[in-house]
């Protein structure tokens, strides 16, 4: 069995949410997560792009960065980048070869009780990709949730929650205040925590934890002035007493909730510039402008059209796609689709069907996704007189959408555009 293989066969013990396991494994491994500053981010929406887009900042002042988001979209390697660069193949078995040896050392002697999951592994695997790449600051996405998620073992700078929607309701509650209080738990005392626009019913929970930690609260709105949105793409204004300099920019990430993204990078680049990371507007600017965050309202030009790409997995991502889709001025157009079985699909259905001149089911290659067959028939029972097909093969139901029009979407579940998105692009597309 190769290094990848086992740490692939932990994915059989599924989510296991507690910081026992990662707190001896980094212990054992002598707290790489120690060795450089770190800023977390979690959220239901949104960190990922905040992630990016903070990333993005701190790599254009100078710093060597690490980057930790998932899951990945189609090779492991893309979970823990370095100044903007997936890490090699060789880097990353290393150093799973070395955390495995802590595992069985750990495991043997009785500090791991049970086996840690492969999120616990994976996180471990980047903390010390991180320390052996000698970056100079690191941002970390939260995994699941955030109070007991793995990366909260870290010692941040700063911390940020982007949004508060439903997701993921049978590891983190059924209500917002739940959901709220699970991700407030990467709240630390001292420590800046940056929030996006959340419901009040959340924002409640959040105020409380961060009161109760003696967690600063810095409310993201008020960091950029919106000006102007233009097919889609909105245009702020930084304003920031640190950069009072900064001009109007378009940012380079579609859709207008890239606008509240971008008011909450800000916020966490003020803060992690107060913490001892100076940064000039000039990389502000460029965080802003210049961001990369594939498959996210991504366009990818193919031989037979044009093929929106979007990983639109719950109720959220499919209605700020939708609204994208509105402020482009996009006609209907014939929407590809595969969703994981856990999602609330009659509210993503809901979003996109006016949006969607057919719709096209598809496989997410994992059996944690809705068969195309399933699929369709949930479609068919929302929508009795809409145009719905089921395609087993990705690439063949984008073949079948692009067949009917020009322009097309693929959205869903990140475990279907990424590795979508990487086949296309091996085929000759190209991103717009």
């Amino acid at each position: 069995m190769t290094i990848r293989d086992r740490l692939f066969a932990l994915e059989a013990f599924g989510i296991k949410l507690g910081l026992d396991n990662i707190g001896v494994l980094v212990e054992a491994l002598g707290h790489p997560e120690r060795a450089y500053p770190t800023v977390h981010i979690a959220g239901t929406n949104g960190k990922g792009s905040v992630s990016a887009m903070v990333e993005r900042a701190l790599r254009a002042a100078g710093y060597r960065t690490g980057l930790y988001t998932s899951p990945h979209l189609d090779r492991l390697e893309e979970r823990m980048a370095v100044s903007g660069e997936a890490i090699d193949a060789g880097r990353l078995d290393a150093s799973a070869r070395d955390v495995f040896a802590e595992v069985d050392a750990a495991c043997a002697d009785g500090r791991l009780p049970v086996m840690p999951t492969f999120f616990e592994v994976t996180t471990a695997i980047g903390l010390d990709v991180f320390r052996a790449a000698q970056v100079d600051v690191a941002v970390i996405e939260v995994g699941l949730g955030g109070r007991f998620d793995a990366t909260n073992v870290i010692r941040p700078r700063a911390t940020a929650i982007t949004s508060i929607a439903f997701d993921h309701e049978r590891h983190l509650g059924t209500t917002l205040a739940q959901i709220a209080g699970e991700k407030a738990g990467i709240a630390k005392p001292g420590v800046p925590l940056v929030v996006g626009t959340l419901p009040d019913e959340a924002m409640a929970v959040v105020e409380r934890v961060a009161r109760d930690v003696g967690a600063p609260l810095l409310p993201a709105e008020g960091s950029i002035e919106r000006l102007e949105l233009t097919r889609g793409r909105a245009c702020v204004r930084p304003r920031t007493p640190e950069w009072p300099d900064l001009q109007p920019v378009h940012l380079s990430l579609l859709g207008r909730h890239q606008a509240d993204n971008a008011a909450t990078a800000v916020r966490v680049l003020q803060a992690v510039h107060a913490a001892g990371v100076p940064l000039t507007g000039d990389a502000v600017a460029l965080g802003l402008t210049t961001t990369r965050w594939p498959a996210r309202l991504e366009w990818l030009r193919l031989a037979s059209g044009e093929l929106l790409i979007d990983a639109a997995h719950n109720p959220a991502g499919a209605e700020a796609l939708a609204s994208y889709l509105r402020d482009a001025g996009s006609g209907p157009m014939p929407v590809v689709l595969a969703a994981m079985q856990d999602k609330d699909i009659d509210a993503m259905v809901g979003s996109l069907l006016p949006l969607a001149s057919a719709i096209i089911t598809t496989g997410a290659g994992t059996p944690r996704a809705f068969a195309p067959e399933a699929l369709a028939s949930r479609v068919k029972a929302l929508a009795p007189g809409a145009d719905v097909t089921a395609v087993t093969e990705p690439r063949a139901a984008v073949a079948t959408a692009l067949a009917l029009e020009r322009r097309a979407v693929a959205a869903g579940s990140i475990y279907f555009v990424g590795p979508l998105r990487a086949r296309l692009i091996e085929s000759g597309a190209t991103p717009i």
